[in-house]
């Protein structure tokens, strides 16, 4: 663990999950802050471009969070 945070040690797996959900939804508050990389850019690009070409490559949200339930549970 981090010395600076010695206490985080002795938190249960819930508080650390808690404090990782609080910290995110923190981070998140602010997207704008979050810079998009060059090549992330580009990789989005690439792929909205290969989905127009070919639209049946993806797949609804409901199909993708039946196909992670199927897997997941």
């Amino acid at each position: 663990m981090n010395p600076v945070f010695p206490e985080l040690s002795s938190l249960s797996r819930v508080e650390k999950l808690q404090l990782i959900e609080d910290l995110w939804n923190k981070i998140a508050d602010t997207p704008a802050a979050l810079p998009v990389l060059d090549w992330q850019k580009q990789e989005l690009g690439n792929r909205k471009a290969e989905y127009q070409q070919n639209p049946a490559i993806g797949s609804s949200w409901e199909d993708v969070k039946a196909r992670i339930s199927q897997q997941h549970g």
